[in-house]
C-alpha cells in the first residue's frame, strides 16, 4: 500500500523534505505544541456540542418549563452521559490555549526570537493570541443564562463605546443591541465557523513559515554545532514526544474537566431582568479591573457628537496600545543580520525588565478586578498598579545589570555572531 501511494504521491520525497527536518529540543518549545493540542481538543469537543445545541433565543418547553432554546440546549447536554464533562473540557481547553499561547509569546519575547527574519511569525502569533481571546469571548453568550448574558452585555458596551465605529462593530458581531433575536445565531456562527477557520489558517501559516525559516536554536547549539540545526528528526522522534505530550494533556484536562464542572448554568438560571454579580475569566479580568478603577462618568467629547468614555479607555484603548507596541516591536530592531539563536534574557536587561513590568501590570490590574472583595479604594489600587509596575522594572533592571557586569563570559552567554 505504501509503495502504491508513494508512486502516486511521492511520499518518500515528502518524508525526506519535511518529516526528517531537525527539531530543536528545548522544554519551552512545547508551549506552542500545547496551544495546538488545546485547539484540537476544542474542535473535537466543539463538534459534539454543536450536535446538541440550538443557537436560538426562542422560548420552548423543556422539562415542564418555558426556557430559551439555547439555555435548554445546555441543560440537555449536561443530562447526556459524559456531556457535562465534555462541555467542561471545552471550557478548560479554551483557558489552557490562551494561557499556553501567552506564555509562548513571552518566551519568544524574552529570547529575542521575534527579530529578523521572524517578524511575520511574531505578527501571526499576536493575531493567534488575540483571535483566541475573541473566540473565547464569543462563547460566553452561547449558554444564554443570566451570567453569560450579563457578561456579554459588558463586552457589547465596550465594543459600542468606540467613537464613530462602535455601533457598526456591535451590529456586525451581535446583530443589534444585545440581546436581540439575531444575537445568538450571529455570535454562534462566529464562534463555531468563521473564527475557527481563521485560527486554522493562522496556525497553518505559522507552522509553514516556521518549517521554512527553521526554529531558533538554544544558545548551547552555538558551541555544539555552529551553523547547523541541532535537534531530533520531526518524525519519528519528535512525533513520539508530541504524541506522549498530547495524551498527557488529554489526561490532565479531562481530570480537571471531570473534577471542576465549568459554568453550572442551572445555578445561574435563565436570563432575567435582574443583573447578577459577574466576573470574567482570568484573561479578561485585568481589563475588568481597569474598568473598576476608572470613574464611570468619565466622558471626553470629540467632534461630530462622539465621545471617549471609561469603557473605551479600559476595554479598547489600553489593550490597543499594548497591542500596537507588540506589533511595532520587531521593526524597532535595526540589525541587518538574521537572528538564529535564542538570546539569553540576562544579556538584555531592558527588554527582560519591561517584560517583568508588563506581567506586574497585568497582575495588579487583575487584583483591581477584586476591588469589592478586598475593600480597596481607587487611590490604593492606582498606587499599587503604578508603584508595582515601576518597582518591578527597576528591581529587575538593577539585578540583571549587576549580574551581567559580574558574571563571567561562560555564564552570561557567548557574544552574538556577527
Amino acid at each position: 500500500m505504501y509503495r502504491w501511494l508513494d508512486e502516486r504521491l511521492s511520499l518518500s520525497r515528502f518524508n525526506k523534505k519535511f518529516l526528517r527536518k531537525a527539531f530543536p529540543v528545548h522544554h519551552s518549545f512545547f508551549l506552542g505544541e500545547i496551544t495546538m493540542f488545546a485547539f484540537i481538543t476544542l474542535v473535537l469537543t466543539g463538534i459534539f456540542l454543536t450536535f446538541n445545541y440550538e443557537p436560538s433565543s426562542r422560548l420552548i418547553k423543556y422539562m415542564g418549563r418555558e426556557l430559551p432554546a439555547a439555555y435548554a440546549s445546555i441543560l440537555y447536554i449536561d443530562s447526556l452521559p459524559f456531556g457535562a464533562v465534555l462541555r467542561s473540557v471545552h471550557h478548560w481547553s479554551a483557558n489552557v490555549m490562551i494561557a499556553a499561547a501567552f506564555l509562548h509569546m513571552l518566551r519568544i519575547l524574552v529570547s529575542g526570537a521575534y527579530k529578523k527574519p521572524r517578524e511575520i511569525n511574531w505578527l501571526l502569533g499576536l493575531a493567534l493570541l488575540g483571535l483566541s481571546v475573541v473566540t473565547a469571548f464569543t462563547g460566553y453568550s452561547l449558554p444564554f443564562d443570566a451570567f453569560s448574558v450579563t457578561a456579554t452585555q459588558i463586552g457589547y458596551g465596550i465594543g459600542a463605546s468606540m467613537p464613530y465605529i462602535g455601533e457598526w462593530v456591535s451590529q456586525l458581531i451581535f446583530g443589534g443591541e444585545y440581546p436581540t433575536l439575531h444575537s445568538i445565531p450571529r455570535v454562534y456562527s462566529l464562534h463555531v465557523l468563521w473564527f475557527p477557520l481563521l485560527l486554522m489558517a493562522l496556525i497553518g501559516a505559522h507552522m509553514l513559515i516556521m518549517i521554512k525559516q527553521k526554529h531558533t536554536q538554544p544558545t548551547y547549539a552555538k558551541k555544539v554545532a555552529p551553523g547547523k540545526i541541532l535537534g531530533v528528526p520531526m518524525m519519528p522522534q519528535q512525533g513520539y514526544m508530541m504524541g506522549v505530550l498530547f495524551l498527557l494533556y488529554l489526561a490532565v484536562v479531562f481530570f480537571i474537566g471531570g473534577s471542576y464542572i465549568a459554568h453550572p448554568v442551572e445555578a445561574f438560571g435563565p436570563p432575567t431582568a435582574s443583573t447578577p454579580a459577574v466576573k470574567p475569566d482570568w484573561y479578561f479580568l485585568w481589563i475588568y479591573g481597569i474598568l473598576q478603577i476608572i470613574p464611570g462618568d468619565l466622558k471626553i467629547p470629540l467632534p461630530f457628537g462622539a465621545a471617549i468614555n471609561s469603557e473605551f479607555i479600559g476595554g479598547v484603548l489600553v489593550p490597543g496600545l499594548l497591542g500596537i507596541a507588540a506589533v511595532l516591536l520587531p521593526f524597532l530592531d535595526t540589525r541587518k543580520t538574521k537572528q538564529r539563536y535564542m538570546e539569553l534574557p540576562t544579556r538584555h536587561p531592558v527588554r527582560t525588565s519591561v517584560t517583568f513590568a508588563l506581567i506586574a501590570f497585568l497582575l495588579t490590574t487583575t487584583l483591581a478586578g477584586w476591588k469589592q472583595e478586598f475593600g480597596f479604594s481607587n487611590g490604593q489600587l492606582w498606587a499599587i498598579i503604578i508603584v508595582g509596575t515601576l518597582a518591578t522594572y527597576l528591581t529587575s533592571y538593577l539585578i540583571l545589570v549587576s549580574y551581567w557586569g559580574k558574571a563571567p563570559k561562560g555564564e552570561a552567554g557567548e557574544l552574538e555572531e556577527a
